[in-house]
């Protein structure tokens, strides 16, 4: 087992030696150490003999890792640093760029191997969209992704898994989902509001579906049938696949470009801390949601900005809010509106039907997500003669049901991401969308 050692001078060099002694004794064949840091036990200007080659990380310990890595090629980075030098974040980050490179980190009683990732298929661009946890606005800006691919004519194909997912992955085609489709899974027994089908409602695209259970450190899920979806995918010769993530976890391939999409209120120590910073190596573009509401300007909005524009440039750092548009006219009519957004949030929403779509709410729930109370609301609401909902959680086998029940129409709603600050987020788009091709091109050119 090639293996790279991250030291530190904290330890005296005669411990560090018998350490990769140890290492040795153990059946790792250590070809080179990086200090990584401290000088505590070390003369000034020393260069510790450790009977291997040793390089120094420099002011950027993170850059000398991955410089070892990609020129050495070692099988395993096993880290024989500690505290202070490599702290807790610290050390989470020099995971992350062992485990993007596909390398095993290994310490003293730990071991992160790097999450499975499946071939892309030859001659198709692959983006893949995910997020920092469950409802960031994933679906909203894949599905935005997928209408702008649509429009540059690369008959684009979502592939999305979540935990509600088919057993077997599913195909929507195209303008195939409607309201009494949706009933119908319902009266099956089936999840109705999973994510590919709310991707086919909103988009006007294929979209298919799949499943996946349990999510790692790295975004690993522990079982999915995605690796079925995207040969189903392939199959249809698209322009572009786009890979759409669940929750936390990341759709377990190789893609070709990457964008995270990271609600404003997300806490920045889950992208610069924990194994955050394997999913920001993993992207291309950040995209901040939900940027509308007081969040921005908070100290945890302001850092977590400014470390994904310190990680990935500003230029590849989108500010938007999500916008909720009815897929039809609703303008004059009454109406209740159901969500799975926060109660701040959800009040939003309602000012911007009524303000920008003409729509009389009459009431809401920000209970989509929880069955009993939103039945609870949706009982004891005031007449109305239209159900505007979220294709989410209980839309259809609760709210849904409901509305027909009572005779009311159900028109659905599409969060929209719109930039706050002028940005052309077609443009960003359109940009990452090139890249992956661009990258699929080389990627098929080196396999020939």
């Amino acid at each position: 087992m090639r293996t790279l050692a991250l030291v530190d001078g904290e330890h005296y060099p005669p411990v560090t030696r018998w350490g990769l002694e140890v290492a040795r004794g153990r059946g790792y064949e250590v070809i080179a150490a990086v200090l990584v840091g401290g000088i505590e036990k070390l003369a000034a200007g020393e260069m510790p003999d450790l009977g291997v080659p040793v390089r120094t990380a420099g002011d950027d310990r993170f850059a000398a890792v991955a410089s070892a890595i990609d020129d050495l090629a070692p099988d395993l980075v096993l880290d024989l640093s500690d505290e202070p030098v490599l702290g807790y974040r610290e050390r989470m980050a020099v995971a992350a760029v062992a485990l993007v490179r596909g390398v095993p980190y290994v310490g003293p009683d730990f071991r992160l191997d790097p999450p499975e990732r499946l071939a892309p298929p030859l001659g198709t661009p692959t983006l893949a969209v995910f997020g920092t946890g469950k409802r960031t606005g994933k679906t909203a800006v894949s599905g935005e992704v997928a209408r702008v691919a649509a429009r540059r004519g690369l008959s684009p194909i979502v592939v999305a898994m979540g935990r509600g997912g088919p057993p077997e992955p599913l195909v929507a085609e195209a303008g195939s989902v409607t309201l009494d489709t949706l009933l119908g899974l319902v009266r099956d027994g089936r999840h109705a509001a999973s994510d590919y089908l709310e991707d086919a409602l909103t988009t006007g695209v294929t979209t298919i579906g799949a499943r996946r259970a349990g999510g790692g450190l790295a975004g690993a899920p522990f079982a999915t049938n995605v690796s079925e979806a995207l040969l189903l995918a392939a199959a249809r010769d698209p322009g572009v696949v786009l890979l759409e993530g669940s929750g936390a976890s990341l759709p377990p391939v190789a893609w070709d470009a990457g964008v995270i999409v990271v609600p404003v209120t997300c806490p920045a120590e889950y992208v610069r801390g924990y194994l955050g910073p394997y999913r920001l190596l993993r992207a291309d573009l950040a995209v901040v949601t939900m940027a509308g509401g007081p969040g921005l300007g908070t100290e945890n909005g302001s850092a977590l900005i400014a470390h994904l524009q310190g990680s990935l440039g500003d230029a590849r750092v989108v500010v938007t809010d999500l916008r909720p548009t009815p897929l039809r006219d609703v303008a004059g009519r009454r109406a209740f509106f159901a969500t799975t957004a926060p109660p701040a949030v959800a009040a939003r929403q309602v000012a911007h039907l009524e303000a920008e779509h003409g729509a009389e709410i009459v009431g809401w729930s920000a209970r989509l997500g929880d069955r009993a109370r939103l039945a609870e609301d949706l009982d004891g609401a005031e007449e109305h003669e239209v159900l505007l909902t979220e294709l989410k959680a209980a839309a259809v086998d609760v709210a849904g049901v409901r509305a027909v029940a009572r005779g009311a129409d159900v028109v659905f709603v599409d969060n929209r991401p719109v930039p706050i600050d002028d940005g052309d987020l077609d443009a960003r788009f359109v940009e990452v969308l090139d890249l992956a091709a661009a990258r699929a091109t080389e990627r098929t050119a080196g396999a020939r």
